[in-house]
């Protein structure tokens, strides 16, 4: 995997972010287009050393009847029963080189991870005019660490979170997203993050072997506007790794940290074809 692509996926992992929901529109099926993002973020949860990066990044959305996907979310539907729904969930993390990170000297680099699974959401809550949202989303995603030549199993996820989401703010057409929650993780994926087996140890980092469990909260506030031509959205991401089950790990340096990004993209084409939507 070269830089360039390993970089691309660094930012389009970091801006899989809720979508907010916004009032029924006419708009293309698909659009396509590019821009630039800078991202600051550590090299992995816990990790006392930051990256930044000014990228390029790709621009593309879809609106099927199930499937969606644009710049903050994909999302494929599975049912929908009155304030109830189903849909696919989809997450990762970026890659990561040991010798990025002074805790993982002389340990395997991190692959980058692809979480997958099933979302369970209920709307708790609808404006009139449907600008303000109130969601309960509960996804269950399976993790699958890989290099792209090699794969491995690793573990699951479930992070419960309340969502709020406010749109076209003052008639400004800026909406913001405010999403909180806890995150369960089990062995397998927190071994695969904080575990030092036996010959990795050090004098300054023993040997540890993590269990499943509390794996920490996270708070997001995101923002975006879509105007005739472009996109810009940014977010600032807390983590609170207090009290997660990992927390005695020697790799975890940081217990408490910011993740933030912003980008702006520019749309070159879009179909012909409209389609009726209730978010974006």
């Amino acid at each position: 995997m070269n830089n360039f692509a390993r970089s691309v996926l660094i930012v389009a992992s970091l801006f899989c972010l809720p979508a907010a929901y916004s009032q029924t529109e006419i708009k293309p099926q698909w659009e396509i287009g590019a821009g630039l993002a800078a991202i600051n973020f550590p090299v992995y949860r816990g990790s006392s050393d930051r990256r930044s990066y000014l990228l390029p990044v790709p621009y593309f959305v879809y609106r099927g009847e199930v499937l969606q996907i644009n710049r903050e979310r994909v999302r494929g539907l599975l049912f929908r029963r009155d304030n109830i729904e189903m849909d696919v969930s989809v997450n990762g993390s970026v890659p990561a080189k040991s010798s990025d990170s002074r805790a993982r000297q002389g340990m395997p680099d991190l692959y980058p991870t692809l979480e997958v699974g099933p979302s369970l959401n209920a709307h708790l809550y609808y404006s009139e005019d449907k600008k303000i949202n109130f969601d309960l989303r509960m996804p269950l995603r399976a993790v699958t660490a890989s290099n792209f030549t090699q794969f491995q199993n690793a573990g699951w996820l479930f992070q419960p979170q309340l969502a709020l989401d406010i749109n076209d703010i003052g008639r400004s057409g800026w909406n913001i997203g405010l999403v909180g929650g806890l995150i369960f993780s089990d062995r397998r994926y927190n071994q695969y993050f904080y575990d030092v087996a036996p010959q990795y140890a050090t004098a300054t980092r023993p040997a540890y072997t993590a269990n499943g469990g509390y794996a920490g909260t996270q708070f997001i506030v995101a923002f975006n506007k879509r105007d005739d031509g472009y996109w810009m959205g940014g977010f600032m991401k807390w983590d609170d790794l207090n009290n997660a089950v990992f927390v005695d790990s020697p790799l975890v340096e940081s217990r408490q940290y910011f993740t933030i990004g912003f980008a702006v993209t520019w749309v070159f084409d879009k179909s012909d074809k409209m389609v009726k939507v209730s978010n974006d």
